[in-house]
């Protein structure tokens, strides 16, 4: 069929099939605005147009209704180097964070504009309500539309976008555009699927319809012999070789439970066969022509079912120990399944997969006994949480090619370096002719941080020689993706009459799933993000990870810290409504202080003993409840509206910044012959505006514009070694390796601008915009760098930086909660909340807000509305964002405000600290404790439904 339209201005004539998507035809045509995150179900607006005059999304059409229609895409907005009115306002407000929805969001926002002159609140709910976005939390967007109403009528005009920090800083804590956002808004290539060849195969995966099943026949000969069909993956012809998912650092401190295709299949959606094929559409039928049968086992789906005395086993097979393997393992592995397969341990934590425990550890400080013996009083209590999914606005992606006899990954990945050891390891390939290259990320939040589909695609292209495309689908994202730990965790705490602790016990008890990707570190991040905000002499803790056959766990932004706050924020609270205690009160009487040693730390490691115990070297914590008690009023009247009962909530937070005497980051930086400066950064900017901050560092140390500054990150050929982006490290670890690399370099700007001037080392400066000044005059970064690549000069001037410390950054926050509880109906409305937040120095203030905003109101989703839910035989029944709840603009509260409360640090680079992640830590118990002042009831289970309220309420 010949069709005729118009894209953009432009007229088209084009020969399609009727049937043929639209989001599809119009991508492949360059329209690299138009994607699609959701499976073509319309909910996440990636896909959005304007068709004939109205948003649409492209996805829900087909190519046979584009006749003599008019397109326009985000394409037609600005030009090429030159961003429009309202591209320019969102990167000025700062929320383009991953980027993948904003050319759609800056599409639908200047059609609304174009409609509507000066919108309202609800106007502008009603227009991005068709527009999901996982990262920028939605409040900023009003602001980006104020700005953009207020420059219609003056080019000039600004609004109030951030407060600044340190005036004795030139760079830090000011104003700045994010990078890369000018590119992402404009939707220039820069994702994974930008990048994809035309002659590109592509991987189709058969997935388990059976949580616990064996394989016990597998043909895949008629999905061979299918045209186009050129290669299949099966557990019969893939390295035999055991690996964890989990990107962490060697040795990783998880056990290496996962072959690439097993005969074992231990969830719903688990690898049965991998087709490669010249197309998708050949890829999905091949599927259909493999013949598998099966033994189907019992599954295991909770923690209670995995501690049975009587429980199937999700990991029946032989255990290997690098080293410290325990008295057991022998008469464990006499018990153990012979199908040829195994499972490896690098070292002792706590594993006993016979009895479906993946890993454990416990650790105390103190005298337990005489804690509890010193209390007035003892409560315990038990708190349940459900498995929650990222959700990134791109789903998982990978494209693989050959160049010559080296194999390149072009990834969204969290983790580079990693990924690069995993899949050379895995193809049998030196680390050397492996080339990985992070592209832009759509969103991650610790999911891309698992190796989940790269490995896969890296051996297609080594068997075939071809390059391959592998991306799932949102429905994969759901049931193959890793998800956030189930956890259940039960708080016994002793006080004296005053509220003050004597005693806290922690059992935390976590639900792995069927392996064991960070089954010993994201559960020991409960206690250990928790307990050390509440400093008592005597604390003892027992972390259990248990396998099952739910679908996969792993890294989500929190890493086990919002399992445990809530639980301990809730314990105290419960301990004070006994004590007639407000709950704010016995906060600020067991909190910790600026300076106190955090002794529960000394007990607690991610997979090696701490070193030494840390302290709270900068906490603005009293600051922060004394802004917060004023804005929400905490002490004035709550009056009751017929039904409504309001009620008020805290919570306070904590996170780390990266992982002492375990991670590392290096960066390299050179001086162009120009005078401007190439970053070479190992560390992995996944939205979160790393490379910003990395530009910034290096110009506020070698006083140069930012504009002087180009930063290469995140590519394993150009960069040095950095661990990645996870545990809020990028700030700390790959921002202080930047700094060291720019100190190192000025004082070789320096010894040669010195010479040049004829003057002491000591009597010259670096000085804004680039140079070095002397007391007789001043010589220009690009005079110096000249003089440098002369035939008599001294060469290139390269500064290298490599950062490891064995102290901790720690932020800190409280959440405040204003909620409506409905004692007749059980809704619950949050009409107010309140992140504040300090991560020391913010080296960008407005992105930082982005990105307060984004993790409250994930945090806000996972209390309120979401949740994996499965059925008795394991099969997952939440499969697509419309069903599982995750949140859209009109979810956000009423008056919802972010708030920086700086702090002066000594181990972040001028004082920062992280800020991405502790904004998911404290939305649960803040919500929960607001949910009991209003209406007197405990739920100790979370997300909320209005049916726990009437049931908690005695009403059903």
């Amino acid at each position: 069929m010949i069709i005729h339209f118009t894209l953009n201005g432009a007229p088209q004539e084009l020969t399609v099939n009727p049937g043929e998507n639209v989001q599809k035809l119009l991508f492949n045509m360059g329209m690299h605005s138009v994607r699609n995150s959701d499976d073509g179900f319309g909910f996440a607006g990636s896909d959005a147009i304007i068709f004939n005059g109205n948003i649409v999304n492209a996805s829900l059409l087909i190519a046979a209704q584009l006749e003599k229609a008019d397109i326009r895409t985000a394409e037609s907005l600005g030009k090429w180097n030159e961003l429009s009115l309202v591209q320019q306002a969102m990167v000025d407000v700062g929320v383009v964070q991953s980027g993948y929805n904003d050319p759609a969001a800056a599409l639908i926002i200047t059609d609304l504009l174009d409609r509507i002159a000066a919108p309202t609140r609800e106007e502008i709910d009603d227009a991005l309500s068709g527009l999901f976005s996982r990262d920028a939390g939605w409040q900023q967007y009003y602001q980006v539309i104020e700005l953009a109403v207020a420059r219609k009528n003056n080019p000039q005009a600004t609004i109030d976008i951030a407060p600044t920090f340190r005036d004795d800083l030139e760079v830090i804590g000011k104003h700045y555009p994010k990078t890369d956002a000018a590119k992402m808004v404009q939707a220039k290539p820069c994702y994974v699927e930008d990048r994809v060849t035309a002659d590109a195969c592509v991987i189709k995966m058969l997935r388990s319809p059976h949580a616990h099943a064996l394989i016990t026949h597998l043909d895949v000969s008629k999905a061979e012999a299918l045209p186009g069909v050129v290669h299949v993956i099966t557990h019969l012809n893939c390295p035999d070789i055991y690996y964890t998912p989990g990107g962490q650092s060697a040795p990783e401190p998880s056990p290496l439970d996962r072959r690439m295709f097993g005969k074992k299949m231990r969830h719903v959606g688990d690898r049965v066969a991998a087709v490669v094929a010249e197309s998708e559409e050949i890829a999905l039928e091949a599927l259909k022509l493999i013949e598998v049968e099966y033994e189907v086992l019992k599954p295991v789906m909770s923690i209670d079912e995995a501690m049975a005395e009587d429980a199937p086993v999700v990991h029946d097979e032989p255990v290997v120990y690098v080293a410290g393997a325990p008295d057991t393992l022998e008469d464990d592995n006499s018990h153990a399944a012979q199908r040829g397969e195994h499972m490896i341990i690098n070292f002792p934590i706590g594993s006993r997969p016979r009895k479906n425990i993946a890993a454990s550890i416990h650790g105390h400080i103190g005298d337990m006994d005489k804690g509890f013996a010193d209390a007035d009083v003892i409560i315990e209590r038990t708190y349940n949480s459900t498995q929650a999914q990222q959700c990134p606005t791109e789903t998982h992606i990978c494209f693989t090619r050959m160049d010559g006899d080296r194999l390149v990954i072009h990834a969204s990945t969290q983790v580079p370096w990693h990924l690069r050891r995993q899949v050379a390891r895995l193809v049998d390939m030196k680390q050397h002719k492996v080339h990985v290259i992070k592209e832009r990320v759509g969103g991650g939040f610790g999911s891309k941080q698992d190796i989940l589909l790269e490995e896969v695609c890296a051996w297609a292209t080594c068997v075939t020689g071809r390059p391959v495309l592998f991306r799932y689908t949102r429905e994969e994202e759901f049931i193959a993706n890793t998800s956030r730990h189930v956890a259940k965790v039960t708080v016994k705490l002793g006080a004296k009459k005053d509220g003050r602790l004597t005693a806290v016990k922690m059992d935390f008890r976590a639900n792995t799933g069927p392996y064991g990707n960070h089954s010993l570190t994201v559960p020991c991040n409960g206690p250990a993000l928790s307990l050390p905000l509440y400093p008592c002499d005597n604390v003892d803790f027992q972390v259990t990870t248990y396998y099952s056959n739910i679908c996969p766990n792993g890294a989500y932004q929190g890493y086990g810290a919002p399992k445990g706050n809530f639980a301990i924020t809730m314990a105290l609270a419960e301990l004070a409504e006994q004590l007639q205690i407000d709950q704010l009160e016995i906060i600020e009487r067991n909190r910790v202080h600026e300076g106190q040693e955090l002794k529960i730390l000394g007990a607690i490691g991610e997979g090696k003993a701490p070193t030494s115990v840390p302290s709270a070297a900068s906490c603005a914590l009293e600051e922060i409840l004394r802004q917060g008690r004023e804005m929400i009023q905490w002490s004035s009247p709550k009056p009751q509206n017929g039904d409504w009962h309001i009620g008020r909530g805290v919570a306070i937070i904590m996170q780390k910044s990266g992982i002492p005497d375990i991670d590392q980051a290096n960066c390299m930086i050179k001086l162009e012959s120009d005078g401007t400066f190439i970053v070479h950064s190992g560390g992995a900017d996944i939205g979160t505006g790393l490379d910003t901050v990395v530009t910034k560092l290096a110009a506020e140390v070698l006083h140069c514009p930012p504009q002087d500054v180009h930063v290469i990150s995140g590519d394993t050929d150009h960069a040095l070694f950095d661990k990645g982006a996870y545990a809020s490290s990028g700030t700390c670890f790959s921002g202080n390796a930047a700094r060291l690399a720019a100190e190192n370099l000025r004082e070789k700007i320096l010894f040669h601008g010195a010479q040049m001037l004829g003057e002491p080392v000591a009597d010259v400066q670096l000085a804004t915009p680039g140079v070095v000044r002397g007391k007789k005059g001043e010589v220009s970064f690009g005079d110096i760098a000249h003089k440098g690549e002369t035939g008599t000069g001294f060469g290139s001037l390269v500064g290298t930086g490599s950062y490891i410390t064995p102290d901790f950054a720690f932020p800190y926050g409280a959440n405040f909660a204003e909620v409506a509880v409905n004692t007749r109906t059980g809704e619950i409305r949050l009409d107010k909340f309140y992140a504040l937040l300090d991560c020391g120095t913010p080296v960008n203030p407005e992105l930082a807000l982005g990105q307060i905003y984004g993790a409250t109101l994930r945090a806000i989703g996972h209390s309120m509305s979401e949740e994996i839910i499965y059925d008795a035989e394991g099969h997952p029944l939440t499969r697509d964002l419309r069903s599982y709840g995750a949140p859209k603009i009109g979810d956000i509260p009423r008056d919802f405000r972010a708030v920086l409360v700086p702090s002066d640090d000594k181990v972040g680079p001028f004082g920062a600290k992280s800020i991405s992640e502790i904004g998911v830590n404290g939305a649960a118990p803040a919500i929960a404790t607001a949910i009991h002042d209003a209406c007197g009831i405990w739920l100790r289970e979370w997300h909320f439904t209005p049916e726990k309220i009437l049931t908690a309420l005695e009403k059903i």
